[in-house]
């Protein structure tokens, strides 16, 4: 277990459990895509495997835009308060 950012405990193994099982789900619905969808898929993913073994990672535009909004809110001290992160946490978290 261990203190996430916002200061509430979270069991780690957990999440990778549920991690996993989502994908693995999500990998069985893929067989009945479209071969060009399947194909596109496993391009983003070979993309992903090399740049995780390769140790580097190139944010995308937008998220280089929304780290430096979230940079520049962090310098005006513009934070979330607990609840409304856990609000947030609580609306994606699945059921």
């Amino acid at each position: 277990m261990r203190a996430t950012s916002y200061g509430k405990p979270t069991h780690v193994c957990y999440i990778k459990s549920m991690t996993a099982k989502t994908l693995k789900d999500a990998l069985h619905r893929v067989e009945a895509w479209p071969q060009h969808a399947q194909d596109m898929l496993a391009e983003l993913a070979l993309e992903i495997d090399h740049e995780l073994r390769e140790g580097k990672y190139h944010a995308t535009p937008a998220e280089l835009a929304g780290i430096d909004r979230g940079l520049k809110a962090a310098r005006e001290g513009r934070f979330a308060t607990d609840d409304q992160v856990e609000a947030v946490i609580a609306k994606h978290r699945p059921a």
